[in-house]
């Protein structure tokens, strides 16, 4: 071990993780290759893929070591790298057998597995089945992927106030990484799996046709918002939109509430969580103050019902706030003020815990909290007043964990707005595109919107963007502290 060198030698979990990864996918290549061959589709995107995958997951799995607990340093580079890496073999099905430019097949399989749901694609018709159903999978292993990495190491090394965001319920904190790892994915899968053959069911009997029910389920539950139809749920019947709007609300909960709740049948858990209860809050408040607006300015030129206009709102506001990323109606051609209804729910998020992206809704508590705190001691400056959110003390690195974070998201989204806006000489779409990203939630405005493309623009504007995909998903540290040298200092040892 002495003489290998220390890339090697202080990585052997990135590397091992990392090439089970890789096999597992190239299994999953494999298995759909048939499938593509079934449908007598071109199989060669998945042959290249699964070979790909499967020779580099045994060359990264021959380096690594799985009995090598992974020190903090170690932790945060694997994170940063699979993610990265993973889409990178993700993308080779589309370039190959879709026939997208690798940038752009880069971008979907981004998109992907952050769970974002943007998408490169402009003519559904140069994809066949196989294809549509690698693209939602993605974003459902994604999802799962996201949970299982936010509950066995980012809570456990506290990164962006996280140990204070996923419930100690989950019995796992206290393990060594690799049990604590199989444990809360049994879990996960368990409540995921499950939800997602509910909803596929629920939009099945909603008239969707079965090939689109199980694509859109398996997109619903992770919180992404690929669609293999053009027109995402606009071309669907209004009960589909309403199940679509109860199954994104649940998937932007946090998991442990969604297990209580659907293996034990206890709702308590869900009414005693004050972020469930603001969450909920949040969703009924954008929801309704859209369907005024969609009522009172809209009636003319969309002719919109009492009914329809809450149904829409409810619609457009959920998967906006669990960064979910469907569209009931081409949101885009709305007037400016109620887009700016939408475009604040940009910057909420879901619960923590969950496969949401964003800000997140306990974060926000916080700084509340924080606020009003702040606010009292400007009263009583002697005063000794606790951090609280909930029933919960906080300790001041929790707060400045969330302060850290939050600063270092807005500034992402700032420099990629004003980057995208020189670019595509665009401001609305500069921002709102940096906005999406940085938050994983899919459509933006103008011709980012939800009935839109990133197709189109210019090759440097997509690169920010996987840029920022990338670094939203993975809660923005890991990726920052790759241009930290203390890290590269640290792993040299």
């Amino acid at each position: 071990m002495g003489t290998r060198p220390w890339f090697i030698a202080h990585l052997g979990f990135a590397y091992y993780f990392l090439g089970v990864v890789y096999l597992a996918m190239g299994l999953v290549m494999l298995a759909l290759e048939l499938f593509a061959l079934l449908l007598r589709e071109s199989p060669w995107g998945f042959l290249v893929g699964a070979v790909v995958g499967l020779l580099l997951g045994l060359g990264f799995r021959r380096l690594g070591d799985p009995h090598h607990e992974p020190g903090r340093a170690e932790a945060l580079l694997s994170i940063a790298l699979i993610w990265l890496l993973v889409p990178v073999l993700g993308a080779i099905p589309f370039h190959v057998a879709g026939g997208m430019p690798y940038l752009d097949a880069l971008f979907e399989a981004m998109s992907g597995f952050t769970t974002t749901g943007a998408t490169a694609l402009s003519d559904f018709s140069h994809f066949g089945y196989s294809l549509f159903f690698w693209r939602s999978l993605m974003q459902w292993l994604g999802g799962v992927g996201f949970l299982v990495l936010v509950a066995a190491l980012l809570t456990h090394l506290a990164v962006a106030g996280r140990q204070l965001f996923f419930a100690e319920s989950t019995g796992v904190q206290k393990e060594p990484f690799t049990p604590r790892l199989r444990t809360t994915a049994r879990s996960i899968l368990k409540v995921y799996a499950a939800l997602t053959l509910v909803a596929a069911l629920c939009y099945w009997a909603a008239g969707v046709p079965p090939f689109e029910a199980l694509c859109n389920a398996l997109s619903t539950l992770s919180a992404a918002g690929f669609s293999p139809n053009p027109r995402s749920f606009e071309g669907y019947s209004p009960m589909a939109q309403w199940f679509g709007t109860l199954f994104m609300f649940l998937g932007g909960a946090g998991f442990v509430l969604q297990y209580r709740l659907f293996f034990t049948c206890d709702l308590r858990p869900l009414l005693r969580d004050v972020e469930f209860r603001f969450y909920t809050l949040i969703v009924l408040v954008f929801s309704l103050l859209l369907a005024l607006f969609l009522m009172t300015h809209h009636t003319k030129d969309m002719n919109y019902t009492w009914g329809e206009a809450i149904r829409h709102a409810f619609f457009n506001v959920t998967p906006i706030v669990t960064t979910t990323g469907y569209a009931s109606a081409d949101f885009a051609l709305w007037a400016p003020a109620a887009q700016a209804i939408l475009v604040a729910a940009m910057f909420v998020g879901g619960c923590a815990g969950s496969g949401a992206g964003g800000i997140k809704v306990i974060r926000w508590l916080v700084v509340g909290a924080f606020v009003r705190r702040e606010l009292v001691r400007s009263l009583h400056p002697q005063a000794i007043i606790p951090l609280r959110v909930g029933p919960k003390s906080l300790g001041e690195e929790v707060m400045r964990s969330v302060a850290a974070f939050i600063a270092l998201y807005l500034g992402l989204v700032a420099l990629g707005a004003v980057g995208i806006a020189l670019l595509e000489n665009d401001l609305v779409l500069g921002f709102t595109a940096s906005a999406q990203a940085v938050g994983n939630i899919g459509p933006g405005l103008g011709e980012v919107g939800p009935m839109g493309s990133y197709a189109g623009l210019e090759p440097l504007s997509k690169l920010i963007l996987i840029f920022q995909m990338w670094a939203g998903r993975i809660e923005l540290v890991p990726v920052f502290l790759l241009f930290s040298p203390q890290l590269w200092r640290k792993l040299r040892g």
